[in-house]
């Protein structure tokens, strides 16, 4: 269970949200509290202009998938990480022909989404948890599903592939580890 905290604000354009650097975490405690009181586990975080559309979870990415497309935050508005896991997702599902978008994508369509059973996953992505799936919303005090509040399979591909390179028990066909030495 996410929050969508709708009353204060974790990066605004002209700040440092597109860093990782500790003063843009410190912030959000406040915001945790309020998750805290719903029983939810972290925060999803709207805009600072608009206030109206989403960002990131907690201190990671937001990938949201409605009808068959992923679509994550922009890198524009200079709030959003541009991280390194981030990326990966989004360079896995192109490969995967999965259809992605960077782009705004309001509270209200992501809640509408879900009364209309399109919202089909929710996921965030970082560096340590690398894929943690979303099961449900809270938005003004009511509960919102993820489709059936189970893993959806875009997040557990995501997470099997990721996780599996960084251990190398999946081979890495995209080119991003390399072998310092054999222990052999």
């Amino acid at each position: 269970r996410i929050f969508v905290q709708d009353t204060y604000i974790r990066a605004a354009r002209g700040g440092t949200g597109y860093a990782k650097v500790g003063g843009n975490y410190g912030g959000g405690m406040r915001a945790s509290l309020d998750a805290m009181q719903y029983h939810c586990k972290d925060v999803l975080w709207l805009d600072a202009a608009e206030n109206k559309y989403v960002e990131e979870i907690g201190t990671s990415n937001a990938f949201f998938r409605i009808n068959d497309e992923v679509i994550t935050a922009p890198l524009d508005s200079g709030t959003i990480l541009p991280g390194i896991t981030r990326n990966s997702v989004i360079m896995l599902l192109k490969k995967w022909g999965v259809k992605v978008s960077e782009r705004k994508l309001a509270i209200d369509d992501i809640i509408a989404a879900s009364k209309d059973g399109s919202l089909q996953e929710i996921f965030a992505s970082g560096t340590a948890a690398v894929i943690s799936p979303i099961g449900c919303l809270n938005y003004k005090g009511t509960d919102y599903k993820v489709a059936d509040e189970q893993v959806g399979p875009v997040a557990q591909k995501l997470y099997d592939t990721l996780y599996g390179i960084q251990t190398g028990k999946v081979e890495d066909d995209m080119g991003w580890t390399y072998k310092l030495f054999d222990l052999d």
